[in-house]
């Protein structure tokens, strides 16, 4: 008898580790799979959206961004906001102090959130401009644009001018830090049937970034 249940345990748990080892192949396999599309999905978009020109200015009132981001914009995304659909594009800068033995640091982070829309009865565009997380926007705080054409309401959205995005710093010659420049369309703030509808089309996915160093003397 104690033979006979030795070997059942051993069985079932000869069988327990196979059913484990499965499983874990099916999401390591699942993982790599999600990694290559992302991989792939980068891509294929590394030419719809760049950062054309980016420049850091640091004065006695903060640290200011000049930048220009070319896109094209994806017919899907086109074909929504013809619809009627909102589409809202993010800006983020994050400053960074760089540390050699560790992670480097987060200092302050600023973000841009534009809404781009169409209005049918008058056939305009209106872009709704505001600093913070989309998700913290009121739209009766923002500064609101209309535009003729989509192309001239692009380029307002491609166009970064002297954007003040961190305080004042006093200089130190053992801080060095760096800034993080990120712009992307942002599909969390899509109805949920587009967000549902859309996972996983690479023609929805717009983003680009440049990273530079702060200068290190204030200007004059």
């Amino acid at each position: 008898m104690t033979v006979f249940t030795s070997l059942f345990f051993i069985s079932n748990w000869d069988k327990a580790l196979r059913v484990l080892a499965m499983a874990w192949c099916r999401v390591f396999f699942v993982s790599c799979m999600a990694c290559l599309w992302h991989l792939q999905v980068n891509a294929q978009n590394t030419d719809l959206a760049q950062v054309s020109s980016f420049k850091l200015d640091r004065n006695a009132d903060g640290i200011y961004v000049s930048a220009q981001v070319k896109f094209d914009l994806p017919a899907a995304v086109e074909d929504a906001l013809q619809k009627g659909i909102p589409v809202y594009f993010v800006a983020q800068c994050e400053l960074l102090q760089e540390r050699w033995y560790w992670y480097n640091r987060s200092v302050s982070v600023a973000q841009r959130s534009m809404r781009l829309s169409y209005q049918p009865l008058t056939r305009r565009w209106r872009l709704n401009v505001a600093q913070g997380a989309p998700s913290d926007v009121n739209l009766s705080q923002t500064i609101n644009q209309n535009f003729e054409s989509l192309e001239d309401a692009l380029s307002s959205i491609q166009r970064f001018a002297r954007w003040r995005v961190a305080d004042a710093m006093p200089v130190d010659p053992d801080v060095r830090l760096l800034l993080q420049f990120e712009f992307r369309l942002d599909l969390d703030r899509l109805p949920r049937p587009f967000q549902i509808g859309n996972f996983g089309q690479a023609d929805w996915i717009l983003e680009t970034n440049a990273q530079a160093t702060v200068p290190a003397e204030i200007a004059k």
